[in-house]
Order: C-alpha cells, then structure tokens, then sequence
C-alpha cells in the first residue's frame, strides 16, 4: 500500500511526497483508514512503527475536510504523558499543517501560564498538551472543549502510570460532546486501570494491535552483561564505549544524581556527553533535547523522562546502565534506537540490584537471554536465586506432644476420640469444690 492508496486529502499527500514518505507504515495502514470513519479506535503496535502519524494525518484531514461545530473551541485535542512527548508530538503536526490555513498550540507546566492563555485565545484548531496542564486550564475557564471533535490520547497507559487519571476523567466531562470521537494510541495497552479508563471515555472502539508489546524488535539487537557493583558497571561502559560503533548514544540510569555523576564522568574522560532528568526546568530539559537532536552532544545520559517518545534517528546505541523497574518501561527505553527501519543495538548491565527488574524483563519478553562477557572484566555476580515461600516441613514435636495429650477443638471443647473402642472426651470435667475458710 501507498499513502496514495488512502483517501487523504490531496494537501496532505503532497506534503508526504515532499519527505518522500511513500508506504504507510502497518499501523497506519490499518488505523488510518479506520479513523477516517469517525469511529472511536484503540491502536497498539510496538514503538518506533509510526503511531504520531497514524493519529496526526486522519485529524487533520477531518479539519480540512469538515465543518467546524464550534468557531471557538479547538477543534482537536492531542494529549501526551510528558512534555517531552508533547513537544514531539507538537512539531510532527507543525509540519504536517505546514502551508496550511491551520494553527496549532501547545500547552505544557513549567511554562508560563498567562502565555498560553493568550495563545488560547486566537482559537487555534489543535491543542497538544499534557494532561495536567490542559485541566488547568480547563478549570481556569481558558479552555473550553465543549465543541471538540477529537480527542487523541497518545501513550495512554503511561499517563495513568504517571497519575492523571483524575485529569483525564476531568477533561473528558469538559469534552462530552456525542459527536466526539476518541483515539488511543499506545505501545501497550493491556492494563486493568486502562481497560476502565477505556470503557468510560470510548464508545464502542474498533481496536488495532500490530504484534505485542514484548515482540521481538528484528532492527534492535540485544545483550545483556552481569556486573558485580556500580564501579564494575563503570568499567563495562567505558570498555563499551571504546569498543562499539555509535553515532549517538542514550545511557538509562534510575536516578537523577546518577545522570549528573555519570554524565561529569564521561565529559572529564572526554566525551561530549549531557544529562537530562526531570527535575530541571522546562527550558532546560528542551535546550538539552534540542542540542542532542541536533548533533551537539554524542552521549545523553537520562532516566525515564526521555524514554517514549522521542524519534532521534541517530541514536543506535541505547545502554541501560540501570534497569527498569517496569518491565515494558525497558522496551520503550531500547526503541529509542532502530527507528524509521534503521538498525539499533541496546546493552544492559545487570548487577545484583537490577536481578529483580531482570528476572520480570525476561519474563515479558518470553526470550532466552544469555548474558555476554568482556574479556578481562568479567563478572562474579551470577545471579539470584528465587525466595522459597514454602515453611519447613518439619513437624513440632512438642506441639504435636502437647496435642496429643490435651484433644482440644476451637473454642476449648474437647475433642471425640476412640480409646478401646469407646469414645471419650465427653464426660463433663467437674471441678473440685473448695474448703471453707477455717
């Protein structure tokens, strides 16, 4: 299939020729045309296969096409989990409208409110946002979504993760309009929160799943390294780094101080490296993203903050020099490589701190996994064994005594046994009356 082949407005297909994107991805082959149709859809496929598109062309196309409800309100409403995604999200769609008689805004915290409001006010047909921050706006009344036609929830799943359940919710009554149609679109979308999520906002929804979350990515290869402790994984990575081929590099670690300490660390030992954690500003966080994206810095080291999302087609070495406590937060963090049909690798050092994270790794991905070795560095760690719940089985012999001489059941009642042949234990115990004082 082209992207010629579906019905697309002629304005859109000329702007896919122009980046000489021919042939839908499998996603958008099949979500496309399904959304096109107004009907709610629930779309999963694995990351990196193309789902901004696959909601972004067949929401545009509708406001090409159709006839606003409301001349005020926007029109589309696109909702991400961090502002990261948000802002991924954002330039996708500023070059898909490019040329167009089309506005778009995007609303994020840590950005300075009183600005969105004004940009609010010049009635843009999109909103691109993450979920705290439009139901703020929303409560300040310099939101209204009573005329919105579409709604697209983008990594729905880690917004719930992230704890905007009651935003959504929110957002949803102040969109309840019947001809609203509403989009997921998610890498896994198999949880029991999501699922009630889903029944509430959705109606009817047609669904899509292109493989599973835990399948196998063919442009990714994968390896694993035991590590002893935290100056052995030091060791590993900087044998790594001499030793692999990258044009750039994103390093996972779980805390903010370790990107700040590793990231020092490598910059003293001469690479171009640059931290990103959650903790700094929003301008911040996008000078650091947009310096990356643009080749500045060879190595990002971050923590979960820049694991979905992000399309940075020269990445072709993730490390995660920490593992996920979420075994699917793992395979978000490795598609940052092998994007757009590129080849990727992603290595991940496994001390005796991540064996949990391992152990439930493996276990989503249902893949034998064979740790590697570096000649001269090898690890002694060489696992954990698993916790035994079961109690020993050996018995008490003083209870078991004790019961044996007093056959009591619950609530002090003796116990019938058979002695002889003849049954006791229910002869009254009559106690011995007491001597009067002398």
């Amino acid at each position: 299939m082209q992207f010629s082949d579906l019905p697309l407005d002629h304005r859109l297909l000329k702007t896919l020729a122009l980046k000489n994107f021919d042939e839908p991805t499998k996603i958008q082959q099949q979500a496309i045309p399904h959304a096109m149709l107004g009907k709610d859809l629930i779309a999963s496929s694995k990351t990196g296969s193309g789902k901004t598109l696959a909601f972004l062309l067949p929401a545009v196309h509708r406001v090409l096409k159709t006839k606003a409800i409301s001349r005020k309100d926007p029109r589309v409403l696109i909702l991400a989990p961090t502002r990261e995604l948000a802002k991924q999200v954002f330039l996708q769609l500023k070059w898909v409208i490019s040329g167009q008689p089309l506005s778009a805004v995007l609303i994020l915290g840590g950005e300075n409110f009183n600005d969105q409001v004004k940009s609010l006010r010049r009635n843009p047909q999109f909103v691109v946002g993450t979920a705290g921050r439009v139901a703020d706006h929303v409560d300040g009344k310099s939101l209204f979504l009573n005329g919105l036609e579409l709604l697209v929830l983008d990594e729905a799943d880690r917004m719930l993760d992230l704890g905007f359940a009651k935003e959504l919710r929110q957002i949803n009554r102040a969109a309840d309009h019947r001809k609203r149609q509403t989009m997921m679109f998610s890498a896994t979308l198999d949880s029991a929160e999501l699922h009630q999520l889903t029944e509430e906002l959705l109606n009817a929804p047609h669904r899509i799943s292109i493989g599973s979350a835990n399948e196998q990515h063919l442009d990714i290869s994968q390896r694993f390294y035991l590590a002893d402790h935290i100056e052995h994984k030091e060791a590993l990575l900087e044998r790594l780094l001499r030793d692999e081929s990258y044009q750039q590099l994103i390093i996972f670690t779980a805390t903010r101080a370790d990107t700040e300490r590793l990231s020092a660390k490598l910059v003293s030992n001469g690479y171009h490296s640059v931290a990103l954690s959650a903790d700094l500003t929003q301008s911040q966080r996008s000078n650091i993203m947009n310096g990356f994206s643009r080749g500045q810095e060879q190595i990002l080291v971050t923590t979960d903050v820049a694991s979905r999302g992000l399309d940075l087609l020269n990445v072709s070495l993730v490390i995660n020099f920490d593992l996920p406590k979420l075994a699917d937060e793992y395979v978000h963090r490795v598609g940052r490589t092998g994007r757009a049909g590129n080849k990727g690798q992603a290595i991940s050092l496994v001390g005796p701190k991540d064996w949990p994270s391992f152990v439930n790794v493996k276990s989503f991905l249902q893949q034998d996994i064979e740790f590697s070795e570096i000649e001269g560095i090898a690890a002694k760690f060489s696992g954990l064994k698993p916790k035994s719940n079961k109690k020993s089985a050996k018995p008490n012999t003083k209870s078991a005594k004790n019961s044996a001489q007093n056959p009591v059941k619950k609530g002090g009642r003796k116990r019938v046994n058979t002695m002889e042949g003849k049954e006791v234990g229910h002869i009254p115990m009559k106690r011995k009356p007491r001597q009067a004082a002398e």
